[in-house]
């Protein structure tokens, strides 16, 4: 018998994996300094918020948890567009830019 067979995925698997995404995500904020990867890093911490609960909603048996992740993505789909508008005109006046470079975008 296959002993990966017998094992069960439960709720605290998902919990497990939204803490790594989410301490991966919140490492790459702090770390890089690309404006591109930190956004992605965000949108990686959001994802694992998203994943934990559902996880919590799952467990719980409530679709509260479920209806707080359609808001989140509303959310996070209004901030894509914000904020990758932010990061293409910063990119096309310093290619090569950082985050500090957030100052050239003064009028």
């Amino acid at each position: 018998m296959n002993v990966l067979a017998a094992i069960e995925v439960t709720v605290s698997w998902y919990l497990v994996l939204g803490a790594v995404l989410f301490t991966i995500g919140a490492v790459g904020l702090l770390v890089r300094r690309n404006p591109l990867v930190m956004f992605m890093c965000v949108e990686l911490m959001l994802n694992a918020v998203n994943l934990t609960f559902v996880a919590f909603a799952k467990e719980l048996d409530d679709v509260g948890g479920q209806a707080v992740v359609f808001f989140v993505l509303v959310v996070a789909a209004a901030e894509v567009v914000v904020g990758l508008g932010i990061i293409v005109a910063l990119m096309r006046r310093k290619p090569g830019s950082t985050a500090d470079d957030v100052s050239l975008l003064k009028g």
